[in-house]
Protein backbone atom coordinates (compact mmCIF):
# COMPACT_ATOMS: atom_id res chain seq x y z
CA UNK A 1 0.00 0.00 0.00
CA UNK A 2 1.55 3.75 -0.64
CA UNK A 3 1.95 5.79 1.60
CA UNK A 4 -0.02 9.60 2.31
CA UNK A 5 2.36 11.44 0.60
CA UNK A 6 2.97 8.94 -2.59
CA UNK A 7 -1.47 9.23 -2.70
CA UNK A 8 -1.35 13.06 -2.69
CA UNK A 9 1.76 12.66 -5.88
CA UNK A 10 -1.23 9.99 -7.64
CA UNK A 11 -3.90 11.98 -6.96
CA UNK A 12 -2.10 15.01 -8.36
CA UNK A 13 -1.18 13.36 -11.61
CA UNK A 14 -4.51 12.00 -11.73
CA UNK A 15 -5.87 15.41 -11.90
CA UNK A 16 -4.06 15.94 -14.98
CA UNK A 17 -4.40 12.17 -16.62
CA UNK A 18 -0.57 11.88 -16.06
CA UNK A 19 -1.61 8.60 -13.55
CA UNK A 20 -1.18 4.90 -15.17
CA UNK A 21 -3.59 2.28 -14.04
CA UNK A 22 -1.79 0.70 -11.36
CA UNK A 23 -1.30 4.00 -9.94
CA UNK A 24 -4.93 4.64 -9.93
CA UNK A 25 -5.62 1.23 -8.14
CA UNK A 26 -3.39 1.98 -5.53
CA UNK A 27 -4.68 5.55 -4.93
CA UNK A 28 -8.62 4.05 -5.02
CA UNK A 29 -7.21 1.21 -2.46
CA UNK A 30 -5.67 3.88 -0.58
CA UNK A 31 -8.70 6.25 -0.42
CA UNK A 32 -10.75 3.13 1.14
CA UNK A 33 -8.42 3.05 4.51
CA UNK A 34 -7.74 6.67 4.46
CA UNK A 35 -9.83 9.29 5.30
CA UNK A 36 -7.73 12.32 5.06
CA UNK A 37 -6.45 11.57 1.62
CA UNK A 38 -9.89 10.48 0.82
CA UNK A 39 -11.17 14.30 1.53
CA UNK A 40 -7.75 15.92 -0.35
CA UNK A 41 -9.08 14.05 -3.68
CA UNK A 42 -12.31 15.10 -3.10
CA UNK A 43 -11.48 18.45 -2.63
CA UNK A 44 -9.27 18.17 -5.55
CA UNK A 45 -11.76 16.72 -8.12
CA UNK A 46 -14.16 19.49 -7.53
CA UNK A 47 -11.05 22.16 -7.70
CA UNK A 48 -10.84 20.55 -11.04
CA UNK A 49 -14.01 20.37 -12.31
CA UNK A 50 -14.55 24.54 -11.47
CA UNK A 51 -11.61 25.24 -13.38
CA UNK A 52 -12.53 23.43 -16.52
CA UNK A 53 -16.36 25.00 -15.54
CA UNK A 54 -14.68 28.27 -15.50
CA UNK A 55 -13.30 27.75 -19.22
CA UNK A 56 -10.26 30.27 -18.58
CA UNK A 57 -7.30 30.87 -21.03
CA UNK A 58 -4.16 32.50 -21.64
CA UNK A 59 -3.37 35.49 -23.29
CA UNK A 60 -2.08 35.65 -26.64
CA UNK A 61 1.38 36.53 -27.08
CA UNK A 62 -0.45 39.98 -29.03
CA UNK A 63 -2.91 40.46 -26.35
CA UNK A 64 0.61 40.47 -23.65
CA UNK A 65 2.17 43.11 -25.64
CA UNK A 66 -1.02 45.27 -25.43
CA UNK A 67 -1.38 44.94 -21.88
CA UNK A 68 1.86 45.83 -21.70
CA UNK A 69 1.39 48.97 -23.65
Amino acid sequence: MVSCEQAKVICNKKQYREAGLMEKAQLMLHLLFCKACFKFSRKNNRLTQMIHKANFHALSEAEKERTKQ
